[in-house]
């Protein structure tokens, strides 16, 4: 049995590595040095691009639950994580060069793994693959997925996503359910803003601080879709006029239209994450903390995921993906890191993981794992696969994994008794899981 994996990236690498240690033998593709994008400088594997940090390594923190059930399970890349780490506070952060060679190291002396340099442009008619290309998907393969997904709107070339609030976050005292004009049912979650409320936010709005273009980036990508900083700049009221128009909308508090209203949408099948209908924005995140916040009824908001626009290749992968992230229409191809969906280095290799397991249980003829979504990792690939709405990519977050069956005080114990319950499901799977 032999399986290609195209792109030794983190995703790649690790679902290379999972399916090697359960003797799959693996030709790994990597294009570099032949040829890189514009965000990678150097020719070794797993390059962290953006950060050399792996963000919080604490169990309250759901990135740290993630990285846990990782380490647990056998994760090359965690695995490499630890030993190159640098100190960080509560941060997982390493020495990128040190980080990129150890993986490299690993990777080109396991004996089932052999890796060769080239750009792969269309994908080999038989076989089993597996593709991590990631979100700077060169623009030949990139054309070819399309042809393959048949639809061009199941892939995307970047990412345009509105900030996502966790529900519990959500003061109801200023907000409430109801659709415009009373129409259909109650989907929306509507925030009311005063005309003293509404001045004092435009006016932050439009002087905060954006984030920087990247190089592999350009201005034409934010043009199908305008951020709402630039959308205010245009008028005082033109977002009254646009995403925050109060109209149809009756403050069951006054029983009157509001000066503004922001509309929250359900991002996920549970009606735990909410989005700002609208939003996508290209601000700091820091200056989305501060702004946002600024919405009275997202006082106390905790935000999941922060807007995002920037360039980036993805895939509709609730249409085109199953939970074990293999392409619907043709289950000998499987899919993994950020191209489905998943938003940062951590859910990337997670992704990987899974995937690489997975797929070696299903070619030596065991049943899948079926992680459930009291896990992080079964959680992050049932958002990926059953996602509903517009569906944008996702960090890993409290929001997607089912709540507790009681009461918690305080967010942090919540959380633990949340990470201690996805633990001991992992353990109750390791076994299985190391087959």
């Amino acid at each position: 049995m032999n399986v290609t994996v195209i792109g030794a990236g983190l995703a790649g690498c690790e679902a290379a590595w999972q399916l090697a240690q359960r003797g799959i033998d693996v030709t790994l593709w990597e294009m570099k040095p032949q040829k890189r994008t514009p965000a990678h400088h150097g020719d070794k594997f797993a390059e962290l691009c953006c950060s050399n940090s792996l963000r919080s390594d604490q169990l309250e923190n759901a990135v740290g639950l993630l990285k846990e059930e990782m380490r647990r399970m056998g994760s090359l890349i965690l695995s490499c994580a630890d030993e190159t780490r640098v100190e960080a506070g509560g941060a997982l952060a390493v020495d990128r060069e040190g980080f990129a060679a150890l993986v490299t190291e690993r990777i080109r002396s396991h004996p089932r793994i052999s890796v060769r340099c080239g750009e792969i442009t269309e994908l080999p008619g038989e076989g089993e693959i597996l593709v991590a290309t990631g979100p700077l998907t060169s623009d030949a393969l990139a054309e070819s997925l399309k042809a393959l997904f048949g639809d061009a709107e199941t892939l995307h070339f970047f990412d345009a996503a509105a900030p996502l609030v966790s529900v519990e976050s959500i003061d109801m005292e200023r907000a409430w359910f109801a659709s415009r004009y009373d129409k259909g049912t109650a989907d929306y979650i509507n925030c009311s803003m005063s005309r003293e409320e509404y001045d004092a936010f435009w006016e932050e709005l439009i002087r905060a601080e954006e984030a920087p273009v990247h190089g592999f980036e350009d201005k034409s990508v934010f043009e199908g879709c305008m951020p709402v900083e630039v959308m205010a700049r245009r008028g005082h009221d033109t977002l009254c006029y646009g995403p925050l128009k109060p109209r149809g909308l009756r403050d069951p508090r006054t029983g009157r239209e509001p000066y503004a209203v922001v509309q929250l949408r359900r991002d996920n099948a549970e009606g735990t994450v909410y989005n700002l209908v609208g939003f996508q924005t290209h601000l700091r995140f820091g200056e989305q903390k501060r702004v946002f916040s600024m919405i009275p009824a997202l006082r106390e908001a905790e935000f999941l995921r922060y807007g995002v626009m920037h360039r980036n290749t993805y895939m509709n992968s609730p249409r085109l993906l199953d939970r074990y992230y293999r392409l619907k229409s043709d289950p000998r191809i499987t899919f993994a890191g950020q191209m489905t969906g998943v938003e940062g280095y951590v859910e990337s290799a997670a992704s990987g993981f899974l995937a690489g397991v997975e797929l070696s249980r299903r070619l030596r003829g065991m049943a899948p794992l079926d992680l459930p979504q009291e896990t992080a990792m079964g959680a992050l690939a049932l958002y990926i696969s059953t996602a509903v709405g517009d569906f944008q990519p996702m960090n890993i977050n409290f929001g997607i994994i089912p709540p507790l069956d009681h009461r918690v005080r305080g967010k942090r114990n919540k959380n633990a008794e949340i990470s201690a319950r996805s633990l001991a499901l992992v353990e109750s799977y390791k076994e299985e899981i190391m087959k």
